[in-house]
């Protein structure tokens, strides 16, 4: 492994990276990569193609822009990664708006005359193709992921005991503010596993875009606002696009004071390890009477 030199282009791979004890062996990463906090002096190999910094609609609006002029949502930058000489390359391909996709990486691997790194995709929608994403980089990197996977199942089934037999809340979670989403994927999985009832997205499918009448519809006990890219106060800023629509007032998580706002950027919207420590939040959100992991006031508030 001494020869390793990994470049890593999600942060969720980063992140599985540091799980395997290989975080020395990283000598770029993308430039959403920030965990652990020992990868923010590596040099950034990706670049968004777009202004990344303004309210929802506006950052909405400029993909879609980019989406239907047939270009590219991030810039793969092929000098860096010729001067890295990098080894391994790991990519993704579940979502083009979240992060450079695999034919963008491609692309940029066959400009490398002097090197041929190894590109590992990645493409989970459930925790069990996380623990398979951890055993397949694992093996490309010659380390075993057996001792980390298990370490996070054990944390997994102590949420599960904790919540077992507790009451099971009607839960949305709401993946962007403006025009209104709700969380698909492996969200829904993780409200389960807190021990709530998801509505508006199904596991393993895809992030679907919603109508506020689904959602007053639906009329959930608990909202939980989890911005994808989006940290702590800036999903508090955001949620003025939930908070001055005429309905929401209504809702009945909001008249009970059950609607909690989180940091989606560290936690639910990266598909790595720890995506554990999203379901102790959660289940902190929905059965704080049995469950307290120490993520209020930092994963998430109610103001």
């Amino acid at each position: 492994m001494s020869d390793l030199r990994i470049v890593s282009l999600i942060p969720s791979a980063t992140e599985i990276v540091d799980s395997l004890g290989l975080s020395d062996r990283l000598v770029g990463r993308s430039h959403e990569c920030d965990f652990p906090e020992s990868v923010r002096s590596l040099p950034a190999c990706t670049q968004p193609q777009f202004d990344p910094n303004g309210s929802s609609p506006q950052i909405h609006d400029r993909v879609t822009e980019l989406l239907q002029s047939a270009l590219s949502v991030y810039r793969v930058e092929t000098e860096l990664l010729r001067e890295l000489h990098p080894t391994h390359i790991i990519t993704q391909a579940q979502c083009e708006v979240c992060a450079a996709s695999l034919a963008e990486v491609e692309a940029a691997v066959a400009q490398l005359s002097q090197s041929q790194p190894k590109v590992i995709s990645l493409q989970p929608s459930v925790l069990a193709e996380v623990w398979e994403n951890m055993r397949l980089v694992g093996e490309q990197l010659g380390a075993d992921a057996e001792d980390a996977i298990a370490g996070l199942q054990q944390r997994v089934e102590e949420v599960r005991r904790r919540v077992a037999g507790q009451p099971e809340p009607s839960v949305v979670c709401i993946e962007w503010t403006e025009p209104l989403m709700s969380a698909g994927n492996w969200v829904p999985e993780l409200v389960q596993l807190a021990g709530g009832v998801p509505h508006l997205g199904e596991i393993g499918q895809h992030s679907p875009w919603i109508e506020w009448e689904s959602l007053e519809s639906v009329d959930p006990d608990v909202i939980v606002v989890m911005p994808c890219g989006y940290d702590l106060q800036e999903t508090q800023e955001d949620a003025k696009h939930l908070t001055q629509h005429p309905a929401w007032p209504q809702l009945k998580a909001v008249q009970t004071g059950r609607v909690y706002y989180c940091d989606g950027n560290q936690y639910f919207n990266r598909p790595g390890p720890r995506l554990v420590d999203s379901l102790e939040l959660l289940a902190e959100i929905l059965h704080p009477s049995c469950c307290d992991f120490g993520y209020r006031g930092t994963g998430f508030s109610t103001i």
